[in-house]
C-alpha cells in the first residue's frame, strides 16, 4: 500500500461516518415524500462541504415520464431532485459512486423493536433502524470516501463522482434523471447492501396488475354468482407452475439461490360488500426478469400464461393484465471489465481475500448505468436479508470496510497528483 493510500484510510473519520449514518436514518425519507427531499438537500450540503462541485436540480416529472425507457414509478410523488457532486480533475469520472436516499415504508411499528423505525438505535456494533442497509449505509460511505480525500489533502488527477438518486425503491426514476442529464462516468460502483460480496448482475423485476372478472350475486344465493376469489385461484396456481419453469438451468451466479426469478403477489382486493359475492378481484404483484432477458419476453410469457388458464369461465372472461409501475430490467457489468478487479483487489487490501461474486434476484439501478454507457457493480455494506423488514439494521464493521475498500478504489482509479 502507497504512502498516499495510508494517509487517505487514516484520514477516515469512523466516529463520524457513524453519526452521519445515524442522522440519515433519523430522517424518513420514504420514496416520494418532503423527507426524500430534505435528505438529497442534506447531501448536496455534504458533498459542498467536501470540495465537491454539486449539481442540484429539479426532476422536471412530465418530461422523464414522457421520455424513452422511463423505468415507471409507483410511489405518489409531486417532486424529486437530483443531487450529483464530481471533485476537481480532469475529464469525464474515473469512477461514479452511487446510491439512493429512499427507502420504503415502515410496516407495522409495532413490530420494530423500540417501535420508532427511525431512531437510529445502536446496540453493540450494529445500527438499528429504516434505511441503515437499503441504503444509507452505502450512501453514507459514498460521503465518507471523499471527506477522507478532503481530510487527507489528496488531490485526484481523475474526477471522482458522487451520485445521490431519490425513487430507486419504486423502478429508477432518481437514476434515470442523472443519466438524461447527462452526468457520465468510466465505471460505477453503486452501494447497496452485499455482504461482503460483489454483485456484478441482478435480476429484473416487473409490476403488474390482474383484474379477475366474477359474477354479483347476494350471498344468500351464491350459486346465482361466480366469485371473482375462487376465479383467481386457477390463476395463482399457473403462476406456480410458471415460476418453477422459469427458476430451472440457472446462471452459476445464482448458486445457492434456488428462486432468483420469482413471481409474487403483494396486494388483493375484493369485493365491497360483505353480503354480496365478488364481482372483481385485483391483485397486484412482481414478475422475475432473467438475466439478459428482454422485459417484453417476460412480460408476454406471463400473459400467455394467464390467457392460457383452463377454467371456462375464464375463457369467456379473460383476465385483463396491466403493467403499471416499477418495471427492472436485468443488468449486469460487462463480461471480462476491469472493474471486477480493481474492486476485489481494493477489498483484499483491506480485509485480505478476494470477495465472492454474485448475482442478486432483485431490480436495481445497476441496469439503468450498465444500460446508460456506464459499466456497474454492486459492492456496499449490509446484508439484504434485513431490507424492507422490521429487524432491519446493518453491522458497522462492515461500512468501516466498505469505506476504506471504496477509498483505496478511488485513489487507485482517479490516480493522485
Amino acid at each position: 500500500m502507497h504512502d498516499v493510500e495510508a494517509r487517505v484510510l487514516n484520514a477516515i473519520d469512523d466516529a463520524g461516518t457513524v453519526e452521519l449514518l445515524a442522522e440519515a436514518v433519523r430522517v424518513p425519507s420514504v420514496t416520494g415524500t418532503d423527507a426524500e427531499s430534505d435528505l438529497q438537500h442534506r447531501f448536496a450540503r455534504l458533498l459542498t462541504e467536501a470540495d465537491l462541485d454539486v449539481d442540484v436540480w429539479k426532476l422536471d416529472l412530465g418530461a422523464l415520464r414522457a421520455a424513452e425507457g422511463f423505468p415507471g414509478t409507483e410511489a405518489e410523488r409531486v417532486e424529486g431532485y437530483g443531487v450529483v457532486g464530481v471533485t476537481p480533475g480532469e475529464g469525464e469520472p474515473a469512477l461514479v459512486l452511487q446510491g439512493h436516499v429512499d427507502v420504503v415504508p415502515t410496516g407495522d411499528l409495532a413490530k420494530w423493536q423500540g417501535s420508532d423505525p427511525f431512531a437510529a438505535r445502536i446496540t453493540g456494533d450494529t445500527l438499528h433502524g429504516r434505511g441503515a442497509c437499503d441504503m444509507k449505509a452505502g450512501l453514507v460511505a459514498n460521503v465518507a470516501v471523499v471527506r477522507a480525500l478532503r481530510r487527507a489533502g489528496v488531490r485526484l488527477v481523475r474526477p471522482l463522482a458522487v451520485h445521490c438518486v431519490v425513487s430507486e425503491e419504486d423502478g429508477g426514476l432518481g437514476a434515470f434523471a442523472t443519466l438524461a442529464r447527462g452526468h457520465s462516468g468510466e465505471a460505477a460502483v453503486i452501494t447497496e447492501p452485499t455482504s461482503g460480496t460483489v454483485i456484478t448482475a441482478n435480476a429484473g423485476a416487473l409490476t403488474f396488475r390482474l383484474e379477475v372478472a366474477g359474477m354479483a350475486a347476494h350471498g344468500a344465493t351464491r350459486a346465482e354468482g361466480v366469485s371473482a376469489i375462487e376465479m383467481f385461484w386457477p390463476v395463482f396456481e399457473t403462476l406456480r407452475r410458471l415460476e418453477a419453469s422459469r427458476n430451472r438451468d440457472l446462471p452459476a451466479l445464482f448458486d445457492g439461490n434456488v428462486l432468483p426469478y420469482p413471481i409474487e403477489i403483494g396486494t388483493v382486493r375484493s369485493g365491497d360488500w360483505a353480503s354480496t359475492v365478488p364481482d372483481l378481484l385485483v391483485a397486484e404483484g412482481r414478475l422475475g426478469v432473467r438475466l439478459d432477458e428482454d422485459p417484453a419476453e417476460a412480460r408476454a410469457a406471463f400473459e400467455e400464461a394467464v390467457d392460457d388458464v383452463a377454467h371456462p369461465w375464464l375463457r369467456a372472461h379473460p383476465v385483463t393484465v396491466t403493467w403499471p409501475g416499477g418495471q427492472f430490467a436485468s443488468g449486469r457489468l460487462p463480461a471480462a471489465h476491469p472493474l471486477l478487479g480493481e474492486v476485489n483487489a481494493a477489498v483484499a487490501a483491506v480485509r485480505g481475500g478476494v470477495p465472492a461474486e454474485t448475482a442478486a434476484p432483485y431490480g436495481s439501478d445497476l441496469r439503468l448505468y450498465n444500460g446508460g454507457g456506464i459499466p456497474a457493480l454492486h459492492y456496499g455494506p449490509g446484508d439484504v436479508r434485513f431490507a424492507h423488514a422490521p429487524r432491519e439494521q446493518v453491522a458497522l464493521g462492515e461500512l468501516r470496510e466498505v469505506t476504506r475498500a471504496l477509498a483505496l478504489l478511488a485513489v487507485r482509479r482517479c490516480g493522485v497528483r
